[in-house]
């Protein structure tokens, strides 16, 4: 089990940047393929990156592919995502998560979730 906290949320105008961090506990953190998701009120949460544990190869949804970084500090137990030209679309809570599977990118694929940051971004 991996105990997961975000920081970095905020409110930042169209255009900005924001880089979000998450801690984990847990000795076998590099293990574990780490992945964002964000949710809005209504809405089903979605799949934002994630990052392999070995190898840390990276996956991106077309939405936020080539405004968002995701990244990993295997010795610091921390995982980032800089986003980049953000959008009022690109408002929500973000949550970090923690899957066994390397190719993770749904929902019920991840089984340790962080409490979520809140992202807003203004027009």
């Amino acid at each position: 089990q991996v105990q997961l906290v975000e920081s970095g949320g905020g409110l930042v105008q169209a255009g900005g940047s924001l880089r979000l961090a998450c801690a984990a506990s847990g000795r076998t953190f590099a293990a574990y393929t780490l992945g964002w998701f964000r949710q809005v009120p209504g809405k089903e949460r979605e799949f934002v990156a994630r990052i392999t544990g070995i190898g840390q190869m990276t996956y991106y949804a077309i939405s936020v592919k080539g405004r968002f970084t995701i990244s990993r500090d295997n010795a610091k137990n921390q995982v980032y995502l800089q986003m980049n030209n953000l959008k009022p679309e690109d408002t929500a809570v973000y949550y970090c998560a923690a899957a066994r599977a390397p190719l993770a990118s749904q929902v019920d694929e991840y089984a340790d979730w962080g409490q979520g940051t809140q992202v807003t971004v203004s027009s």
